[in-house]
Parts: C-alpha cells; sequence; structure tokens
C-alpha cells in the first residue's frame, strides 16, 4: 500500500527503510511480536538486504525491536513474554510512502535486478556449467542489453560469471577447487582484516554477538541451523569487517560471496551445517572481547581450515545429484 505524504528524497535507503519500518510499527502495522525478516522486507522495498540490515540494527538500538532465539528480529521491546509471530509481512498491506518508495527506486535499473540474477547464478554452479544469455535476460526482466550487461560485468567483478573464448557470458563449474582457492583467500584476508580492525570493533555489537552464540551453544540442538547464514554474516561484519582498509573490505566481501552462495545451496538441498561452526564464532568473539587479538585471528585461521574441509566433504554428497529440476530460462546448462 502506498501513502501519499510528501517528504525528502535525499535520505539514504537504510534510512528511508527505517522511517517506513518506524512507522509501521507506530501505527501497529507491525504489530507486537510479528518476526521481521530481512529478505521479504528487501523484496517490498525493492531494495538489497544490507540497508533493511541496517535499519533494523538502528530500531534494535532504539529499543523498538529486538533479537530472539529464532531468526530475524521481533517487532517490541527486550524483555516482553510474547509468542513470535510468524504471519508473512506481505500479506499486511506495510505503509510504503509516496516519497520514500520514489526515493527507493531512483536508482539504475542494473540495481533492480541485480539480487535475483546473482541468486539465480548462485544457485545452480555448482551443479556444473551454465551459459547465460544477455537476450533472454533482458525478455525476462524487459529491461535493455545495456542493463544485463551492467549486472554481469558486476558479476564478473565478484568472480561468479565469466567470459570464454567465444565471448559467451559463462557461470560455473564451481569446483572443489575453486572452493579452495576461495578459501585460501580467506585465510590470507580475514584474519589479516580482524586484526587490523579489533580496536575498531562496536564492543556493544561483539558483546551481542558472544551472548547469542552463548545462548545458540546451550541448547545443544540443530533448531539454530536455520540461522546460520545470518550469525556467519553478523560474525564476518563485526569481527572482520571493522578493519578501516575499504580496499581489504571489498576483497573479502567479494570473495565470500561464491562460499556464502555455495552454503545456502548446500543447506537448501538438506545437508545440514555443522554446529561446532557456533563453538568456532564464540572462541574467536571471547577472545577478542578479552584483547587476545593474536589468539582471536589463529583461531580464524583453525575455523576457516575446517569450514573447507567441511564444505568440500558436502560437495561430494551433491556430485551424486542430477542437479536443479528447475533453473531461471536464461541459464542453459552446458554440457561437458
Amino acid at each position: 500500500m502506498v501513502d501519499s505524504r510528501p517528504g525528502q528524497n535525499t535520505q539514504r535507503r537504510y534510512e528511508i527503510a527505517e522511517d517506513v519500518l518506524r512507522t509501521n510499527i507506530a501505527e501497529a502495522i507491525l504489530p507486537p511480536g510479528l518476526v521481521l525478516l530481512e529478505g521479504p522486507i528487501a523484496e517490498i522495498l525493492q531494495i538489497s538486504r544490507a540497508p533493511v540490515q541496517r535499519a533494523l540494527q538502528a530500531l534494535e538500538a532504539d529499543g523498538l525491536v529486538h533479537r530472539f532465539k529464532g531468526r530475524g528480529y521481533l517487532v517490541g521491546p527486550e524483555g516482553r513474554t510474547v509468542e513470535p509471530n510468524r504471519t508473512d509481512i506481505k500479506t499486511l498491506g506495510l505503509i510504503v510512502p509516496q516519497h520514500a518508495d520514489e526515493a527507493l527506486q531512483s536508482r539504475s535499473s542494473w540495481e533492480r535486478i541485480y539480487n535475483i540474477v546473482e541468486r539465480d547464478v548462485a544457485g545452480c554452479v555448482v551443479f556444473g556449467q551454465y551459459r547465460i544469455i544477455e537476450i533472454e535476460i533482458a525478455n525476462h526482466f524487459n529491461v535493455s542489453r545495456t542493463v544485463v550487461r551492467d549486472v554481469l560485468t558486476r558479476l564478473r567483478e565478484r568472480g561468479l560469471v565469466r567470459k570464454n573464448q567465444s565471448s559467451h557470458w559463462i557461470a560455473g563449474p564451481l569446483t572443489a577447487q575453486t572452493v579452495k582457492d576461495h578459501f585460501v583467500l580467506r585465510g590470507m584476508l580475514e584474519p589479516q582484516a580482524l586484526v587490523s580492525g579489533a580496536p575498531h570493533i562496536d564492543r556493544d555489537a561483539l558483546t551481542r554477538l558472544f551472548e547469542r552464540l552463548c545462548e545458540l551453544e546451550r541448547r545443544q540442538t540443530t533448531d539454530f541451523l536455520e540461522d546460520i547464514e545470518d550469525i556467519q554474516a553478523r560474525f564476518i561484519d563485526i569481527c572482520v569487517l571493522s578493519t578501516q582498509n575499504d580496499r581489504l573490505q571489498d576483497l573479502i566481501r567479494n570473495n565470500l560471496l561464491p562460499v556464502t552462495a555455495t552454503e545456502r545451496l548446500l543447506g537448501r538441498l538438506g545437508l545440514p551445517a555443522d554446529p561446532t561452526v557456533i563453538t568456532e564464532f564464540r572462541l574467536i568473539a571471547e577472545l577478542l572481547m578479552r584483547g587476545a587479538t593474536a589468539a582471536a585471528a589463529a583461531m580464524l585461521e583453525t575455523h576457516i581450515e575446517a569450514a573447507v574441509n567441511r564444505t568440500i566433504a558436502q560437495m561430494k554428497i551433491v556430485a551424486i545429484i542430477p542437479g536443479p529440476s528447475v533453473t531461471a530460462d536464461y541459464l542453459t546448462r552446458v554440457l561437458e
């Protein structure tokens, strides 16, 4: 539902998203106890998850939402006993003021489809090699081929696609060796980023992360595994990306894209994550809280070594699966 109230278009996207959510909470369209997830909110606002994540963090700081044992945030201040309400937010008629909607959509056309194309590509490359047809993407999204090339160029910059000798856009295959290569880079980049960024880590955010990890450890169950992607993202953001070296941040983010995509796909295929990852994260966070930066970096190296072994073991299982039954119509499997 779009409201036509006047407003300014000069805010950043996370500030606009924060205002939209704040208004809808105040007007009880988002009721106390409602579970807020980044993905559905990002889809409604037609933006990426990053500004939504930052908006939710700002609302958490103001006590309007809080984290709980499950995935996402609950509407309302922490401390109240309320049963999580998992109603689909898309059915609640979120009020998006016209000025906010216009400001959010006044961005380059490639950004409007980038996340979808990235998800489609990442979801199939572990199964083999795929050719991406420019004209079919253009027809699928009703955009120009110039927009399509912008998207594919950015995917190439992030290492998710490439051009072959015939100048065809190719995605995959994501093999065990390419995964190992990405983890080698992780081992080179992330511990150094942790060391350089340690003095700049948000101590409150680190404490909240540590408490969350301890809580998950105490459960001694596997029901937290649906939250693992969120936990890993928070860990990287707080403990690794606090470095003030912007170039190093970009290298780490781009290198993590195919790694994260692989782990997400393995999870969707029903392969369980290993609960020991929570213990590994907790130990690193605890060491950082104690000021033992060198030990935390060494523990991060140990975690990365263990993570690559876990991922490769799961990929061996996937190797016997025939592949996805449905892919985007602009992706064509290349038989080897």
